[in-house]
C-alpha cells in the first residue's frame, strides 16, 4: 500500500477512536442522569442538594479526564486529592460509557461566573 493509503487509514482510525465532542443534548442528558442517579444526596449545584459537596464550578477546576476519573475511580482520585470527606464517593462503574460521557459533558458546563 502506498504511503498516502497508510496515512489515510491511520487518520480514519484516529478519528474513530477520538471521543465525540460534547453537545448541548449530551449535557442535558447528563443533567437528567445527575438527578436520576441521586447525585444531589452528596453534591449540590446552584444551592440545590447537599451543600457539603458543591459542584458549581467543577467545569472550571477539573478537566474532562479528571471528572471521568472521579466518577469511575473515586477512591484513587480522593487519595490523589487528599480528600477525606465521609462517606467516600462510590464508583459508578455500572454506568454505560455514553452515560459517563453525558455526566462529564454536563459537569463541564458548570463553570464559575467571570
Amino acid at each position: 500500500m502506498h504511503r498516502v493509503g497508510w496515512t489515510f487509514m491511520a487518520l480514519v482510525f484516529l478519528a474513530a477512536a477520538a471521543p465525540l465532542p460534547a453537545t448541548a443534548q449530551t449535557a442535558e442528558e447528563g443533567q437528567k442522569l445527575f438527578v436520576a442517579q441521586k447525585c444531589g444526596i452528596c453534591h449540590s449545584i446552584a444551592g440545590t442538594g447537599n451543600k457539603r459537596g458543591p459542584l458549581d464550578d467543577v467545569g472550571t477546576k477539573l478537566t474532562a479526564a479528571e471528572i471521568r476519573a472521579w466518577i469511575l475511580t473515586p477512591t484513587e482520585m480522593a487519595a490523589k486529592a487528599k480528600a477525606t470527606r465521609k462517606p467516600p464517593m462510590k464508583a459508578f462503574t455500572s454506568l454505560s460509557a455514553a452515560n459517563v460521557d453525558a455526566l462529564v459533558a454536563y459537569l463541564l458546563t458548570l463553570k464559575a461566573a467571570p
